[in-house]
């Protein structure tokens, strides 16, 4: 505790990082209040009697709920939050991979090709907000949460307006916070809303287990969801050192080999190269059957085939578990394929002089790193499998559906790595100072690792 009260100190010391976390707090303070402020027309109390239906608890909009840290369901200005955002960045980075014209954006043309694609990524993110908007709309009125008493071209002019600039401001505080705060900023939205339902699924599920007079059945979940978060660091942090070697070369007209600089280094090949990726587009791809689901709940003649499909609508279900699984596994391969190029390593490799020390250059040298990706993914794919239908097992073991969200899935992936990256940019302003890290031994890493970063990154 002595430690730690020592810690905060230096960072307290040191004006700029102190500075950076201030900036960062005000912003995410404004996004929270964001989060409260209700659209024009909307009637609250229709939609938090909606939200309290068991019936809708625990389906995909339930989901969408925690990820905008409750503005989706109190009908807010930030109700459709930064996911619009993350959605068109997903949308540009996969042009990047097919399209020859992103591709020359993202790794030839530097810092000019970047600024463009940051503006087409903003400029996307507006459509999609738009068209997002709409929906959200068409959701809110479904319900009857639209006040009898406005106009309805009125109401949905101004909404949409409201959700998309709610939307501009929330990607907005995020580049603030990335450029004069501390940790990605983006990220960082994100994660605030997450770990804004936190607290209140633990309170409801000590509320529960001390109704039941279960507080060791407390505890023990306490400390399953500990131990899932230390294996969540570990996979995040943990790399597959490829050794390379930079070959010697004259200096200057003396007789004497020196080796370039940084003559021994490591390609850094990471358990969990995809991220959450694989859980976003499996996400997505499930969106299908659950709009698909909606539409044969109030269909008797398709009651069969609505019943396979309203299980795939609810999270918690076997059915969705093991088609999430199995979509998890295969975009973990597939997004690591994109990621990692062997051939691309190869060439750097050889453009620098250097080499895998055993392994000839050129297409043995491809061969080799393709061959320990495709090792090294197994592992983490089957992890983020497991990852992803943790809430269901938690579920299944008595946990509320609130607090069991946390035990797995995208949720518990972001807040690990968002806060490894954060804390990882605090260290490194201590280390610069001459202070001690947050760590006793060794140095804390964030989702970006260290060693020769080759491949996409470049």
């Amino acid at each position: 505790m002595k430690n730690f009260i020592t810690t905060l100190q230096h960072i307290w010391k040191i004006k700029d990082l102190r500075n950076r976390i201030l900036y960062t707090l005000a912003m995410i303070g404004v996004y929270r209040l964001g989060s409260t402020i209700v659209l024009p027309g909307v009637v609250p109390s229709v939609l938090a009697s909606f939200a309290s239906n068991k019936a809708h608890s625990n389906d995909l909009l339930g989901l969408i709920n925690i990820f905008t840290g409750g503005a989706f369901n109190n009908a807010a200005i930030f109700a459709l939050g930064i996911m619009p955002y993350i959605t068109a960045s997903i949308i540009i980075q996969l042009l990047g991979f097919a399209v020859p014209y992103f591709q020359r954006l993202q790794q030839k043309e530097g810092e000019s090709g970047r600024k463009k694609i940051n503006q087409m990524t903003r400029l996307l993110t507006v459509a999609i907000t738009l068209v997002q908007g709409g929906a959200y709309l068409t959701y809110v009125k479904s319900i009857g949460a639209i006040s009898p008493n406005i106009p309805v071209s009125l109401f949905w002019f101004s909404s949409i307006i409201i959700l998309s600039s709610g939307t501009v401001l929330a990607m907005w505080l995020g580049e603030r916070i990335t450029d004069k705060g501390i940790g990605n900023g983006i990220s960082m939205i994100i994660m605030i809303g997450i770990i804004a339902r936190l607290p209140q699924a633990i309170i409801f599920e000590f509320q529960a287990q001390l109704n039941q007079g279960g507080m060791l059945t407390f505890v023990l979940e306490l400390a399953g969801f500990f131990i899932v978060t230390m294996l969540c660091i570990m996979v995040i942090q943990g790399v597959r050192r490829i050794p390379i070697q930079f070959a010697k070369r004259m200096v200057g007209r003396g007789n004497a080999n020196i080796p370039q600089s940084g003559a021994r280094d490591y390609i850094p090949l990471k358990l969990n190269a995809a991220g959450v990726m694989p859980i976003i587009f499996a996400q997505a791809i499930m969106f299908l059957p659950m709009t698909v689901a909606q539409y044969f709940m109030g269909n008797n003649a398709g009651a069969q085939t609505g019943g396979l499909l309203r299980s795939l609508n609810d999270p918690f279900s076997t059915a969705t578990a093991i088609l999430s699984f199995l979509l998890v596994v295969v975009f973990t391969y597939v997004y690591t394929a994109l990621l990692v190029n062997p051939q691309q390593y190869s060439e750097y490799l050889k453009r620098q002089n250097a080499f895998i020390p055993g392994i000839k250059p050129g297409k043995d040298t491809a061969d080799f790193i393709d061959t320990i990706t495709t090792r090294v993914t197994l592992p983490g794919a089957l992890f983020l499998g497991v990852i992803t239908i943790l809430p269901k097992l938690a579920h299944a073991a008595g946990i509320n559906q609130g607090f069991a969200v946390f035990f797995g899935g995208t949720s518990l992936l972001i807040l690990v790595g968002v806060v490894l990256d954060t804390l990882a940019q605090v260290e490194s302003h201590l280390l610069m100072r001459k202070y001690d890290g947050l760590v006793k031994s060794g140095k804390l890493k964030g989702r970006s690792g260290s060693g020769m970063q080759i491949g996409a990154n470049m």
